[in-house]
């Protein structure tokens, strides 16, 4: 397993743990102090901001799970690039699908998210 992969792997556990203090623990040790997330909905700038928007998305989808998508996580430099799914545990159909690139910092931390919806609820 790549760094990257790790890393990628980290992120998503962010998004998924509800407990605030173990979000917040994930935050502070996988995120750069200044670290940026962007997506078509938000920008995010450093830990307080991405832990609020972590927070706001599981307030929007209560229980519903991130999930790597198909393809697992591409990685070259600092660079890696994967889709992920968000659904009910088990789900046979995402409600959310999106895609990521994460960029990572000299000492392996989540320097900046950029990220894209290719599926999102109509309603």
């Amino acid at each position: 397993m790549t760094n990257l992969q790790h890393l990628a792997e980290q992120y998503l556990a962010t998004w998924n743990e509800t407990d605030p203090a173990a979000r917040r623990k994930l935050i502070d040790t996988s995120w750069a102090e200044h670290a940026s997330y962007t997506d078509p909905l938000v920008e995010a700038t450093g830990r307080d901001a991405v832990d609020a928007t972590v927070g706001a998305v599981q307030a929007q989808f209560p229980g519903l799970v991130f999930t790597l998508g198909p393809g697992g996580v591409d990685a070259h430099h600092r660079l890696a690039r994967f889709t992920w799914e968000l659904a009910p545990a088990g789900a046979a159909e995402p409600l959310v699908i999106g895609f990521d690139v994460l960029v990572a910092d000299e000492d392996g931390r989540i320097a900046a998210v950029h990220g894209f919806l290719d599926k999102v609820p109509t309603t």
